[in-house]
């Protein structure tokens, strides 16, 4: 482990540990119930086996027996449930930091992570630590108190019997160790296969249609074959690292039986009556070996939990809240956006923006315009957040976007891309994504001016209508009144356009302007684009217009007024 995750790790077992007492103490219960279950059956088979005279004794041992194992059975299932609802509890919290700090750095503070690797993290990554809080924590109590209590049980009946135990019992920590150098490693090497997979995968899921035109749908399955190939390799290692220990176990525990049974096997040809207290003792071998067993099982938890610890670890602290900045006019009386001396660059040799100052104000619109790579997108992703000006700032309304409280700002912003993102669901259901809690004359206003209506009619199932991810089975201009009528539905005072017409034929161009007509009234919008109806609708409407070529080849000196 790096020196990050080990403190990392180290805080989340002592966090572990505290909230497993309740399983320690039920744990501990049940095999108190497991020593007086082994006391008891050493007097019924003393009596059976004639070495003893049965009597009241005997009956009494037979119900301290059934109680025992009554009270055992009970105690075990109530300590599963808890160490489940600890795992679950364990999955909330950490999934619940993960996706809580993927969401708050958002596209800008995420750019240099694939996104499959973040996947990973959310989900797999996060899964592998539900086993390290239900079943690893749990465990390793016990490991500690199941033989501390057996051991003590054993040294009264007989002391040497109890030694015998304790140093047998000593060994399997010591094989473990040895054993779990081994195998920490082979589960990180598990974690790297897996993430490379799924990072493959995804990338070729995506890609399909360029795979098959090209040719390569033969060259990329063996080479998913291979990554599969690769990932079954490392398991196997980790599962063959995991057997030493298990093996060590199993030696420990024999050689502490065939000692135990040495010890007596002298002394029983003098004095019968030591018959029971040799029966206890070897009844209660498996007792005092089953915690260590247990622990073994799941020792692979924690090795897990390393593997993956390192990446928790790296992940940045959330931004921390900030109070809400004076937004409190934006729904009364519009928003005014504003860009103050902006600069910012992929690469220092060549700045995408600089210097760049304009101002929108309420119920108006900006016309970006400009080659590909003069900056429109960039200028988009800047106000929404995505990314952060290296110099000068952005204002609403006179405060400045970096202050705004998160969830006010994305309340206050309406977005539509070039390619809308329509999801796996009904055509309602990616209405309703930009407002869950919308009504349905609400939702019903929204497709009309969106000039949806047309095509719901001619869908068997209207609004039920299922849609593959991506879009699969609408055409591009359906996907994009879609996403017109989300922003209608979120009624949002400020409107980005990044593109909205592009790839479009120019019918249904024509179309899809006349409804972000209607969606542009009384709203502050800025619209990127390149194309020329666009360009015209702009005017129509009375736009400025800020030419980022004009911009560029002044050396970026231009100020909007």
């Amino acid at each position: 482990m790096s020196r990050a995750a080990n403190p990392w790790i180290k805080s989340e077992q002592a966090a572990g540990f505290r909230a497993a007492r309740r399983s320690f103490l039920l744990g501990a219960a049940a095999i108190l119930c497991g020593i007086f279950q082994a006391g008891a059956a050493a007097r019924l088979l003393a009596a059976v086996l004639h070495v003893q005279k049965a009597g009241m004794a005997a009956w009494a041992a037979g119900l301290i027996f059934s109680l025992a194992v009554l009270g055992r059975a009970a105690l075990q299932t109530r300590s599963e449930r808890w160490n489940f609802e600890l795992g679950a509890a364990a999955r909330r919290r950490l999934r619940g930091r993960a996706l809580g700090v993927l969401l708050a750095l958002g596209p800008a503070g995420l750019r240099d992570r694939h996104s499959g690797e973040l996947a990973a993290i959310a989900v797999d990554k996060v899964e592998a630590m539900e086993g390290f809080h239900a079943r690893w924590i749990p465990a390793a109590g016990l490991a500690l108190i199941g033989p501390s209590l057996v051991g003590l049980a054993a040294l009264g009946a007989d002391w040497r019997a109890g030694l015998i135990l304790i140093v047998a019992g000593l060994f399997v920590p010591l094989a473990m160790a040895v054993a779990g150098i081994g195998a920490g490693l082979a589960v990180k090497k598990q974690f790297l296969a897996m993430t490379r997979l799924q990072v493959r995968f995804l990338d070729r899921i995506r890609g399909i249609s360029t795979i098959v035109l090209a040719g390569r749908a033969e060259d990329e399955a063996a080479a998913l074959a291979a990554a599969a190939r690769e990932l079954r390799q490392r398991t196997m290692r980790v599962l063959r690292v995991a057997f030493l220990s298990s093996t060590a176990l199993d030696l420990a525990a024999a050689a502490a039986l065939v000692l135990i049974v040495l010890r007596f096997a002298p002394v029983l040809r003098g004095a019968p009556e030591l018959a029971r207290t040799a029966l206890f003792l070897v009844l209660l071998t498996p007792e005092f070996f089953a915690p260590l067993r247990a622990y073994a099982g799941v020792y692979g938890d924690r090795m897990a939990a390393e593997a993956v610890a390192e990446e928790f670890a790296s992940l940045p602290e959330a931004p921390a809240p900030v109070p809400p900045a004076n937004i409190r006019s934006v729904a009364a009386h519009g928003v005014t956006l504003a860009f103050e001396h902006v600069s910012f660059a992929w690469d220092p040799a060549r700045p995408v923006l600089e210097n760049l100052s304009f101002k929108v104000g309420r119920g108006e619109m900006l016309l970006l315009t400009g080659a590909s790579g003069t900056g429109k997108s960039t200028i988009i992703d800047l106000i929404l957040g995505f990314l952060a000006p290296q110099a000068g700032r952005i204002t609403i309304n006179g405060a400045e976007l970096d202050i705004l409280v998160p969830a006010a700002r994305t309340r206050m912003m309406g977005w539509i891309g070039q390619r809308p993102v329509i999801f796996a669901g009904t055509i309602e259901e990616n209405i309703r994504f930009a407002n869950p809690a919308a009504s349905e004359d609400e939702l019903r206003a929204a497709i009309r001016n969106a000039h949806l209506e047309e095509l719901v009619a001619s869908l068997p199932q209207g609004l039920q209508t299922p849609l593959g991810e991506g879009g699969f089975g609408i055409s591009g201009g359906q996907a994009q009144r879609i996403a017109i009528a989300r922003a209608f539905l979120k009624d949002a005072p400020l409107l980005l356009l990044d593109e909205p017409t592009a790839h479009l034929d120019p019918a249904v161009e024509r179309d899809i302007l006349e409804s972000l007509k209607r969606l542009a009234a009384g709203r502050t919008v800025v619209l990127a684009t390149h194309s020329t109806q666009a360009m015209d609708f702009a005017k129509t409407i009375g736009a400025r217009r800020v030419d980022l070529d004009a911009l560029r080849y002044a050396s970026w000196r231009g100020v909007v007024a």
